[in-house]
């Protein structure tokens, strides 16, 4: 049941930030902190995974920043949301020994997290009259949050 929540949070911090989930369940996975040795997954624990993740999420989070950057509640950049959260979430699902429910759980999360992520960021931008510090507080929050959920997993 806890990796079922883990993988639901998990999901919703790829609703706010697409890559970072998939980047801190791969460096988990790297870390040994997740076995996924046995699933369809065990490439997010190669030694060159994390790398590779954690560098497209920087440029996610430099890219979030520009005014150009779509919503992310438009059908790609969604789409993108749930599979990051889906996969992550299914990570965390793999370890505990039911990838299925992982899956399942990582995707609704990153579509909870998409759109109260996306609700949380226009409001706090209208507090802080610009969107800048919104974007650097969401980032931080998604940041740690990932941190803080594949430790407990």
């Amino acid at each position: 049941m806890l990796a079922l929540i883990l993988a639901f949070l998990i999901g919703a911090v790829a609703g706010s930030r697409t890559l970072i989930a998939p980047a801190a369940v791969s460096w988990a996975a790297y870390a040994g902190w997740l076995d996924l040795s046995g699933s369809w997954l065990f490439f997010l624990g190669h030694p060159v995974s994390p790398w590779v993740f954690t560098a497209m999420a920087v440029v996610e989070l430099i890219v979030d920043t520009l005014p150009t950057t779509p919503s992310r509640k438009l059908p790609f950049p969604f789409a993108s949301r749930i599979a990051g959260g889906a996969i992550a979430g299914s990570a965390i699902g793999a370890d505990a020994g039911f990838w299925i429910g992982g899956l399942v759980a990582g995707g609704i999360g990153a579509v909870a997290g998409t759109l109260v992520g996306y609700t949380a960021r226009m409001r706090m931008a209208a507090a802080f009259g610009r969107d800048r510090p919104a974007a650097l507080l969401e980032d931080a929050v998604a940041l740690a949050a990932a941190v803080l959920i594949v430790a407990a997993a």
